[in-house]
């Protein structure tokens, strides 16, 4: 049973960013978890790094610039805390430090694999590791396929401690008409698992605006 924090850390999500595909729904969430007031501790892998050049442009040599200036903040703001994957003594890879919960957006089927099998070999690993010691949300968002039996079989094994698992799966009843729709329909949907009001997108038997 997982359950979100409360007090002193209240506001603050962990986001962790993979080398899967889908780079913009790593950032689109992390700009609407910002414009909502949350204090974001991110944490990108190297492949990471790699999908968010090739996806998106960003300048992997620049990483802290990067991310400030992808996510549109200020560098410097306190919002925002920026952790290299290789700082294993950072506050997000301890349990005493309080926060409401992590999300992997998009989640590589290795790092799904890692955090299913108790791997801790890096940061993001970690920080996840203490999501389920400590019975806090965790919410991955995997992005690949086809898949076969071992990622399925991790994310069963997840999925029964608890992690919420959001395939990045976008849906076609609400009618969208840009990649954007989707991305913020899917946006939407790990909100949505997170307790976070939104507006991304029209749901199900809702009236026209």
């Amino acid at each position: 049973m997982v359950r979100a924090e409360h007090g002193e850390g209240a506001r603050r999500w962990v986001v962790g960013i993979t080398g899967a595909s889908g780079a913009i729904y790593a950032v689109t969430l992390c700009r609407e978890l910002l414009a909502s007031g949350y204090h974001l501790h991110v944490v990108i892998s190297e492949a990471g790094w790699r999908v968010l050049k090739e996806e998106l442009g960003w300048n992997a040599t620049k990483r802290k610039e990067s991310l400030y200036r992808g996510l549109g903040v200020e560098e410097g703001d306190p919002r925002l805390t920026f952790h290299p994957p290789s700082d294993i003594g950072a506050s997000i890879a301890s349990g005493s430090f309080r926060v409401e919960g992590m999300v992997v957006v998009p989640c590589s089927m290795g790092t799904l694999s890692a955090i299913a099998h108790g791997s801790s070999d890096n940061l993001l690993a970690r920080a996840a590791d203490v999501m389920l010691k400590e019975g806090r949300p965790l919410h991955l968002v995997p992005r690949e396929t086809p898949l076969h039996a071992i990622h399925l079989e991790n994310m069963l094994k997840l999925a029964r401690l608890g992690v919420r698992i959001v395939p990045a799966m976008p849906a076609f009843y609400y009618g969208p008409q840009t990649l954007e729709d989707a991305v913020r329909f899917m946006v939407g949907k790990v909100l949505d698992g997170m307790g976070i009001p939104h507006h991304l997108f029209k749901r199900w038997g809702e009236a026209d605006e």
